[in-house]
């Protein structure tokens, strides 16, 4: 059948009352008959108030085809407070685990598992607990994500490790292979395949090249308080623990920076930099300062 009008509770008759559908306040009308119908509203009822509703017996008093749709009550629930609006993102974010296991991705505690609404996890993707994806995420085929990792706006190749505790921000791509460990954070910046950052390393504004190894403690200083700089690590290149490398600079392919160095010029390809202070050691003046007086 078809809708002859919606009646608010107050007003409606006892036989109106036992009718087992409400109003979920969605109408789909065309625009033009909308505008008409509103501007002929009136107010003769208990409240005194205009009801939007009324849009319905004025278009079946035109003659108007009126329908309703049935729907779940989850498709409709109305979110007045913070409570409602939590539990429907509760509802929301049970239909994207499903829907992401019924695609072919292990999710190993799904309730610890946010997804966004455009999150893209490939078949044989694991995602291990409380990891939480933003909008704008491709995961591809055979990638493990670690607990307790945060990605948005980037993109992870087939096979790669992410985590635990990792940051991917907008603009990372990791690799085919790639490794990207704990306390470790990307922006804008491109691991190439079998690339490996594994430890407390800042990478931000860089490519770096197939094969490198990038040291615990390394960061790329790209931010000079006006301007973002890049930097560009070579294939096979290996980043000494605590390298800074402040941009715009380029490491060139299988060079290495030692330890504990600051690079602010390019490195050739094959070489070695080493930029920190020379150690000096003094014999036995490390006994006097615990000496009691």
């Amino acid at each position: 059948g078809q809708v002859a009008r919606i009646v608010e509770h107050a007003d409606a008759t006892e036989a109106e009352r036992a009718i087992p559908l409400c109003n979920a306040g969605v109408v789909c009308a065309a625009a033009p008959n909308l505008f008409r119908w509103l501007s002929g509203l009136r107010n003769d009822n208990r409240q005194g108030e205009y009801y939007l509703t009324d849009v319905v017996a004025a278009a079946r008093a035109e003659g108007l085809r009126t329908t309703a749709v049935e729907a779940p009550e989850a498709e409709l629930r109305g979110i007045n407070t913070r409570v409602e609006l939590a539990a429907a993102e509760a509802e929301t974010q049970s239909r994207l685990r499903e829907a992401a296991m019924l695609g072919g991705a292990t999710l190993t505690d799904p309730g610890s598992v946010t997804l966004a609404w455009d999150t893209r996890l490939a078949p044989d993707v694991v995602v291990e607990p409380h990891v939480v994806f933003a909008p704008g995420v491709t995961v591809e085929e055979g990638v493990r994500i670690r607990a307790f990792s945060h990605l948005e706006g980037c993109v992870v190749r087939a096979n790669a490790i992410v985590g635990p505790y990792a940051r991917l921000r907008p603009g990372a791509d990791v690799g085919q292979g790639a490794h990207v460990g704990n306390f470790v954070e990307l922006k804008a910046a491109t691991l190439g395949a079998g690339a490996k950052a594994n430890h407390l390393t800042y990478l931000g504004d860089v490519s770096v090249g197939a094969g490198a190894n990038i040291g615990a403690g390394t960061i790329t200083c790209n931010y000079d308080g006006v301007n973002k700089h890049r930097t560009e690590i070579g294939e096979g290149a290996f980043i000494g623990s605590d390298t800074a490398l402040v941009a715009p600079v380029r490491v060139g392919a299988r060079a290495i920076t030692a330890a504990g160095s600051v690079i602010t010029e390019d490195v050739p390809d094959d070489a070695l930099a080493i930029a920190r202070g020379r150690q000096a050691n003094k014999p036995g003046r490390g006994v006097k300062p615990r000496r009691k007086s």
